[in-house]
């Protein structure tokens, strides 16, 4: 209708229709209950309210001649779900109600919307974001406010334009905090931005647990954040976050619309703990009628809060107003006169939910709601897909104790200075910001990086050796610098796991010297885990149970065990004549019958070839041999234990050295076998497989790991 486009300032409007009023024939007009159901404490709520009795008054005096006349009916549902369900209960048992605004949150319009599907009530809700609520799933529910998701490309946009790779969202874990993260981790996957954790913090955490999350989130290395949370919330984090220093230069914030829509409601120092952070705004365009109302709204309000502070005017009270036209045209455009309810075919039996009545005007009600459109004071309205639909954002910049405008952002053009600017490029795929100068935390305008390399605060001390195999540990200590280097496997699977970590860790090597060939030197390594010296001990370090009575180790990195090695006999030599005729006919027969037999016939040879000197570590004590182990290896006091003495024990260094004394054997000053632990005398094999050969294992450990 003409005169639901508002097209004409609301003044003359309604200035023409009282006049119109006094001129006709006074018509008895039917009473359409609406129930209103919002957290009334809170300030969405009260502006909301006052926004409401100035729609019905302005409604009624636009349309004199309509027959239908709205009745509120207001409940507190007190911030508590049940208590939600319980008023509309209420609402529809007695007061025969044929549509619900409300309720506040997005977790009470869950069940109050399955009632309204049941009941065919429409639900109305300026407040409800979350994606859960679909009028698909929930047909009797509209949403005259934004669907959460319906935000993320202007964030993404945002993200992709300044570059950067890495974000985290920070969110309350309830229904409206967890519904845009899937769609808004899926839009960030999908311009190839890691999401390396996900930060939830509950509603009721106190101070201390925000600020305990806060400090684990400083010691990651990605330094963007975005930001979807209630205002009370949200408050406290930007308060401590701003107390410990995150607020500083290098990080970037980003806020959702459920902070910035209310940002003028926020306490100034809140506002000024948020200096530096963007955020995405609805638009709300321009015009005299908007001017008109807000005045007419702040002299209302005075007089429905007389006991509040001045509350300002937001995009709620807007959405609020507007609701209640839509509901009043929709009334009168379905042409209900009388609410009308059918009841259940029979009540024996049945639960209080069960008898509840079915409205007959409800389906013509819906209908005329999601037909409806018109231009109110947020500007379009559009309910034809069920909720609002809106494509433009303010992009914000919080500053002082308010915040200025940087751009914007809409569906068709995406981010520009200008909201007319046309670009080439739709919705995020600018390759430069085209938005005003942005001053960051820290009061910089230097774009932040949004990472950061090194955390605040201690770095890990990993304590290292120089090992006897550099395959497996090798470290060396600067003497100018005092740096410690380390390499090995030991340490590419330590660097690799702190690689896979969903935040940055901060370490440094720090070099400890065995000096001393004693078994008890990695044992000394250990120990100092325990005095605290290191925070933890990386190397070719054997999972022990002595070690584990003062020490917590890993999971090994290693196959466990210990073997011995001994070297192999050799095939003698051939040196007569005769003996070499009947070899070479042995190999023509060996070579006919090698088609069928090679498999078996090589298992022979090689069995022969690598015949070992010794089959037994107790053969060798027995025949009085000596015997090696590593320097510094748990491995002498096992040969001990096993009877050898000390004195016929060897300890040595290196590969070298052991190939040196395994070749001139026990008789020549070198010995009979070594004794070690699996990877290293694998190890050893591969550069000396031909000449030694692995006996065992001899004796179960639990492999390499590394010690905290």
């Amino acid at each position: 209708m003409a005169a639901c486009a508002r097209t004409a300032p609301l003044l003359l409007l309604l200035a023409f229709s009282f006049a119109f009023a006094g001129s006709v024939t006074e018509r008895k007009a039917e009473e359409f209950h609406v129930g209103v159901v919002l957290d009334l404490g809170t300030t969405v709520a009260k502006v909301a309210r006052t926004s409401m009795s100035l729609a019905v008054e302005d409604f009624n005096a636009v349309h004199p001649s309509y027959t239908t006349r709205l009745v509120l009916h207001v409940r507190d549902s007190m911030g508590d779900d049940v208590q939600a369900a319980s008023a509309v209960l209420d609402l529809l048992e007695n007061h025969k109600v044929q549509t619900i605004v409300g309720p506040q949150k997005s977790s009470q319009a869950t069940f109050v919307s399955a009632l309204g599907n049941k009941c065919q009530i429409p639900i109305i809700s300026f407040t409800a974001t979350s994606p859960t609520l679909s009028s698909r799933t929930l047909p009797y529910f509209v949403r005259t406010t934004l669907n959460d998701s319906a935000q993320v490309n202007s964030i993404v946009s945002m993200i992709k334009a300044y570059g950067w790779r890495e974000v985290v969202p920070i969110y309350v874990d309830n229904d409206y905090g967890r519904g845009i993260i899937p769609s808004l981790v899926d839009a960030l996957q999908q311009i190839d931005v890691h999401v390396p954790y996900q930060s939830e913090i509950d509603q009721s955490s106190t101070s201390e647990e925000i600020t305990q999350e806060l400090y684990k989130l400083m010691t990651m290395q990605t330094r963007v954040y975005v930001v979807h949370m209630s205002p009370s919330l949200g408050s406290v984090l930007f308060t401590k976050a701003k107390e410990i220093g995150m607020m500083s230069e290098g990080t970037v914030w980003i806020i959702t619309d459920g902070l910035t829509n209310l940002i003028d409601s926020l306490n100034p120092s809140v506002v000024e703990a948020m200096n530096g952070a963007l955020g995405v705004k609805v638009y709300v365009p321009i015009s005299t009628e908007l001017d008109s109302f807000t005045k007419r709204w702040y002299m209302r309000s005075r007089i429905d809060h007389p006991n509040d502070p001045t509350m300002k005017l937001n995009i709620f009270g807007l959405w609020a107003y507007d609701s209640i036209w839509a509901i009043a045209q929709a009334a009168e455009m379905s042409k209900v006169r009388k609410a009308m309810f059918q009841r259940p075919s029979s009540e024996k039996n049945l639960t209080n939910l069960e008898t509840l009545q079915t409205s007959i005007n409800g389906p013509a009600l819906r209908k005329a709601m999601l037909q409806n459109k018109f231009r109110g004071l947020s500007g379009y309205f559009d309910l034809s897909d069920g909720q609002l639909q809106v494509s433009t954002f303010r992009i914000i910049n919080v500053a002082g104790k308010g915040y200025r405008e940087i751009g914007f952002w809409t569906a068709r053009n995406g981010i520009s200075k200008a909201l007319e600017q046309k670009r080439s490029h739709p919705t995020y795929e600018s390759t430069k910001p085209d938005l005003n100068i942005v001053i960051w935390p820290g009061e910089v305008t230097e774009l932040p990086r949004g990472w950061e390399l090194a955390v605040r605060g201690k770095k890990l001390q990993v304590g290292v050796v120089k090992g006897h195999y550099p395959e497996y540990i090798d470290a060396d200590e600067d003497p100018i610098t005092g740096v410690t280097t380390a390499r090995g496997l030991a340490i590419d699977v330590f660097e690799e796991a702190v690689k896979r970590l969903p935040y940055a860790l901060a370490y440094e090597y720090k070099l400890f010297n065995i000096t001393g060939i004693a078994s008890s030197s990695y044992d000394e390594f250990v120990y100092q885990v325990y005095l605290k010296k290191y925070d933890i001990a990386v190397g070719d370090i054997a999972i022990r149970y002595n070690r584990s009575l003062y020490v917590d180790f890993t999971l090994p990195y290693t196959e466990s065990g210990v073997a011995m090695v001994v070297p192999v006999r050799e095939k003698e030599k051939v040196k007569r004549l005769i003996s070499r005729i009947v070899l070479v006919v042995w190999l023509f027969f060996i070579l006919v019958l090698k088609s069928s037999y090679t498999a078996s016939l090589t298992s022979m040879l090689t069995v022969q070839q690598l015949q070992p000197t010794a089959h037994d570590v107790h053969e060798l004590l027995k025949n009085g041999e000596y015997i090696g182990c590593g320097s510094g290896s748990f491995v002498m006091g096992l040969l001990e234990e096993l009877g050898f003495p000390r004195s016929m024990i060897k300890p040595y260094h290196n590969p070298e050295d052991i190939h040196n004394a395994l070749s001139r054997g026990s008789k020549n000053g070198g010995i009979a076998a070594l004794v070690g632990e699996i990877p290293y005398i694998k190890l050893f094999l591969t550069k000396n497989c031909k000449r030694y050969t692995m006996i065992g294992p001899i004796y179960k450990t639990a492999g390499f790991g590394y010690v905290s």
